[in-house]
């Protein structure tokens, strides 16, 4: 039986997570030579590499991906076990792996995975953000178990995966108070020229609007675009310009961002998808989240 050296297993996944050897040999309180050391040493038992050059940085290879999912869900599983040994109840949670589009609402995405956190058996949730370009992959390597997105799977992204309506909403403009007032007379003419900050052009929400504008013949002053959205709603708070928000989250987004709503987007509507492997949706807690959504997230 081949024995792995656990030493040399914690030495690479604390360099993968801190992003280098300085960092991660501060964190071990080593020298950096003798990190660098063991994991030459790992590498070689391995047979592979697990780094490569990026830049000035270090950057996971294919096969140092999957030995630090690995090296994660081992370390993880022992620091469980010491809080169940020093009498912690709630012992080992079953994980819920969730890939979030990064041009979500943070509240929307919440929302929808809330119901998986009232499930009589408790579910550790673990989000990650991204494109789809991005998650898509890691859902075709079994790495997360849904990803949640506005839209469904491009044929481009070489992954066979299956997308689930959860459901849909208008689309509101919101803006400061002072914003608001001004552009809430003659809407929607009265946006031709007024300041937006709209998200980047490669979503599907920015190619509903910018449609919209193009029939309302509006021509927007476009101030900033974003790829994450809550970025988008913290400049919008500050009275930069006018944003949009599905209309399921309205009551939370003019609570936490101060902001009014001017008006709707005419018959635009925001689609929300579950991307899985499977054509039927079978874990529990990803269940839970396409029951509850149904309800919640249709208008």
């Amino acid at each position: 039986m081949e024995w792995l050296n656990y030493h040399h297993l914690l030495y690479f996944w604390t360099v993968a997570r801190s992003g280098g050897v300085a960092r991660a040999s501060e964190e071990l309180r080593l020298t950096q030579a003798t990190v660098s050391a063991q994991l030459k040493s790992l590498e070689q038992a391995l047979g592979e590499k697990l780094f490569r050059k990026a830049g000035r940085r270090l950057a996971l290879t294919d096969t140092g991906k999957l030995v630090f999912r690995y090296a994660d869900e081992i370390f993880s599983l022992g620091q469980e076990m010491m809080g169940t040994l020093k009498g912690r109840p709630e012992g080992r949670l079953a994980r819920l792996t969730v890939g979030i589009a990064d041009v979500m609402p943070k509240l929307v995405a919440y929302q929808l995975i809330e119901p998986a956190l009232l499930l009589k058996d408790a579910y550790r949730i673990i989000c990650r953000e991204g494109t789809n370009e991005e998650l898509l992959p890691s859902l075709a390597a079994h790495d997360i178990d849904v990803v949640l997105t506005d839209a469904p799977v491009e044929p481009a992204i070489n992954v066979k995966a299956f997308h689930h309506l959860l459901g849909e909403c208008d689309v509101l403009l919101f803006a400061s108070a002072r914003l608001a007032a001004k552009y809430r007379r003659g809407f929607p003419r009265s946006l031709d020229g007024a300041p937006f900050l709209l998200p980047t052009r490669n979503t599907t929400s920015r190619r509903s609007l910018d449609q919209w504008f193009d029939h309302e013949n509006i021509q927007p002053k476009i101030i900033a675009e974003f790829e994450d959205s809550a970025l988008l709603m913290v400049f919008g708070q500050q009275g930069v310009g006018i944003f949009v928000a599905p209309s399921v989250i309205k009551n939370e987004v003019e609570k936490k961002y101060d902001v009014k709503v001017i008006g709707q987007v005419g018959n635009v509507r925001e689609r929300f998808f579950a991307v899985s492997l499977d054509r039927k949706l079978r874990h529990p807690a990803v269940l839970a989240i396409s029951n509850a959504a149904r309800e919640r997230l249709t208008d």
